[in-house]
Order: structure tokens, then sequence, then C-alpha cells
């Protein structure tokens, strides 16, 4: 009432109240105009409960695909799932330049590029545990998984490593490759048990989830845990195989 009293002056003239030249309605309207990127943009915010981000980013993505909008209008998914699809790349490159160091790092130290490329079958028999073990405690993939994925990228490889150069070490002395392998194996089997024994022993509490922020913590341990004992295992068995196939010395 108080709007359509509102007297208006009309360039010196006699002023006259607002409801003489319009109509004054109460309705529904947005308590703030967003824009971005020049375009006016209403802001849809939700938190989660008992589910993940990524499903239920998925699930969003999937039911406004099956929208029919307005000419003009269009949607995109924000927020924490832009940061995840941000952080998720930046990780993804971050595991591949860990490899490419260690492949260097070995390269110098065999000094050569086949060794060391066998070494490397190790990390892939590590993803192969990795997966398993997200499966089986229902962990989805998240940033403190891949930075477990990023340890694994440098501790897998020790295995493949005392195998390798033990075999090495008794084809220098004339061994033949093929018995080489079979006494590095038998050889050095307690001193890979040693070291994977310890090294899942250490990480045991983080992986129980003993403390506050255990729920940080935890994952990444379960993802080097899982990593590493598939690896051992698969060592083993592919390593020499993988030796054998790619080495054509005798």
């Amino acid at each position: 009432e108080d709007l359509r009293n509102l007297n208006i002056a009309q360039g010196g003239q006699v002023a006259i109240p607002l409801s003489s030249v319009a109509d004054v309605l109460e309705v529904d309207g947005p308590t703030e105009i967003r824009r971005s990127d020049g375009e006016r943009t209403a802001l849809i915010t939700a938190n989660l409960v008992g589910r993940d981000l990524g499903s239920v980013s998925d699930d969003i993505n999937e039911e406004l695909a099956g929208m029919v909008f307005p000419v003009g209008f269009d949607w995109r998914v924000g927020g924490q799932r832009q940061e995840m699809e941000t952080s998720f790349g930046s990780m993804r490159l971050a595991i591949f330049l860990a490899i490419f160091m260690v492949y260097l790092v070995m390269a110098s130290q065999f000094e050569s590029l086949l060794h060391p490329f066998v070494i490397i079958f190790s990390v892939p028999l590590s993803v192969i545990g990795v997966l398993l073990t997200l499966y089986l405690f229902k962990i989805t993939i998240s940033i403190v998984v891949l930075i477990g994925m990023i340890l694994l990228a440098g501790i897998v490889v020790n295995n493949a490593i005392i195998l390798v150069d033990y075999t090495n070490r008794l084809r220098r002395q004339g061994m033949a490759k093929l018995d080489a392998l079979r006494s590095a194996a038998g050889i050095r089997l307690r001193p890979i048990l040693m070291v994977t024994s310890t090294t899942i022993l250490g990480l045991l509490p983080m992986a129980i989830g003993i403390g506050e922020g255990s729920e940080l913590r935890t994952p990444m341990a379960v993802t080097v845990i899982g990593g590493l004992f598939a690896s051992t295992l698969l060592t083993l068995l592919i390593i020499p195989a993988v030796y054998s196939l790619l080495d054509r010395g005798r």
C-alpha cells in the first residue's frame, strides 16, 4: 500500500501516486540474481548422505540429460564435482609421472632400457590387487586412493628389482637365463617376503582406522596393502616370465 501511494515527480509538475501509472503486485521472485560469464544463473545446492559424490553426480547428469529445457537454457554440474574432476586429472598425471621417474632411475642404475621395462610390469600387477581390495571393502576411488597408488608406483618395484638384479648377477657368473631365474626366485623369496610383510604390518594400524581422521587415512593404507600383496604374489610368477620372453640372451 505504501508503494501504491508513493508520489512520483513529473519533471517539476504535480506529483502523482505510483498506482496511477503502474500495477503493484506481490509475487514470488529470486532473493538475488547471479551471473556467470555474463549469463543469468540459478544455483542449486545439495548435501550428500550415505552416497559418494561420483555416483550421485552421474545420477544427476542422467536425469538432467533426459529433460527438455526451453530454448536458451543450459546446465552444468559444478562445485565439488568440478573440483573432483580437476583433481583426478592432476592425480592421473602424477601417477604417470611417478612411473616415468621410477623408470628413469632404474634405467640409469641398470644401464639398460629392457630390464627396467620388465620391472615396471609389477606396477599394473598391483592395480589388480587395488581394484579387488577396493571392491571387497566397498571403498570408492578418491583422491586419497590415488595418492596411495602413487606411493605404490615406488614401492611395488622393489621386489622386482631384487629379483631381476640377482638374476643378472647370476647370469654374469655364467649361469643360463632360465636357471638364473629359478635360482633367483628361490634365493630372493625370503627377502621379498620380509620386505612385503614389514610394509604391510607397518600400514596395518592405519588400515584398521584407529583414531580421529581415520576415514581419510584408511583408504590410502588399504590401497597400498592390497596392491603390494597382489604385486608380491604375481611378481614371483609374471616377472620371470616377462624377463624370459623379452631378454633374448641365453
